[in-house]
């Protein structure tokens, strides 16, 4: 799993703009900024939707407020998903929704998990990390399946 002091590896994301589905690297989104990033299994699910997702969109400010550039959840989903996601809770426009649609993002930073059993195939852990510069400086991993304690918005802030 990637740890703190390293950088991002090299992936592309898939994000819907008001042109269409658009693809951005991993430079694209953390080169020069420091981010807060988030990872949930799947958008629509419960934890993710009703826990871990709101969260964020609470602490919006307070979080930028401390010098965050961007938030940005990831997914192993495609970008429509992504997309309705974003509209659906009321995030359009406040955060990054950053469709991960093979899950390369999620192999190259060790954070895939097989959820195959639970019919849902190859996803992301439950995680958070704040990146300056596409360097890791701190990395939260939910160890609870279900819950949004280690990897939410208030575990962020106390990093902050």
């Amino acid at each position: 799993m990637i740890a703190v002091g390293e950088k991002l590896p090299e992936a592309s994301f898939k994000v819907m703009t008001p042109d269409g589905s658009k693809t951005l690297s991993t430079a694209d989104v953390f080169a020069g900024k420091k981010v807060v990033l988030f990872g949930v299994p799947g958008a629509f699910t419960p934890t993710c939707s009703n826990n871990h997702l709101p969260g964020y969109l609470e602490n919006i400010d307070a979080i930028k407020a401390r010098g965050v550039d961007e938030i940005a959840v990831v997914a192993v989903n495609d970008q429509f998903v992504m997309q309705a996601w974003a509209r659906f809770t009321g995030g359009e426009g406040k955060l990054l929704f950053l469709a991960d649609g093979s899950g390369d993002f999620a192999k190259a930073t060790g954070l895939d998990i097989d959820l195959g059993a639970n019919g849902m195939g190859l996803r992301v852990k439950r995680f958070s990390m704040l990146v300056e510069d596409g360097v890791v400086t701190a990395v939260n991993l939910e160890e609870q399946p279900g819950k949004a304690v280690d990897s939410g918005a208030a575990r962020m802030l106390e990093i902050l």
